[in-house]
């Protein structure tokens, strides 16, 4: 036991309080069930849900606005030519395509 006597930084420890209390502060940072680590990464868990759950309310809220736009009869005529390319009885339809939104193989 010479060298602890001897030793400054170890002579703090010889007070069995600090000792004991040393103890439980590295047993509770870092190996106890509820330890600052645990914490830290469910709070970060937390925090990825959270933002998950922010995308989803917008994405509700987009879809909502679109729904209320298809349950008018306008919506919906415009959503059937526009997507599906329907048309009434006796109409003629001409989808005009630009050269540039063509897609075309290069040649090598």
């Amino acid at each position: 036991m010479a060298p602890f006597k001897k030793n400054k930084y170890l002579k703090p420890f010889k007070n069995w309080f600090i000792l004991i209390l040393v103890v439980f502060a590295v047993w509770m940072l870092f190996f106890d069930a509820n330890s600052w680590l645990i914490h830290n990464e469910l709070n970060s868990e937390v925090e990825a849900l959270e933002n998950e759950k922010k995308y989803y309310k917008r994405e509700i809220e987009k879809d909502k606005k679109a729904i209320k736009k298809l349950s008018t009869e306008e919506g919906m005529e415009k959503f059937a030519r526009e997507t599906y390319y329907m048309k009434k009885e006796n109409e003629e339809i001409f989808i005009i395509e630009y050269e540039d939104s063509l897609k075309t193989k290069k040649d090598d």
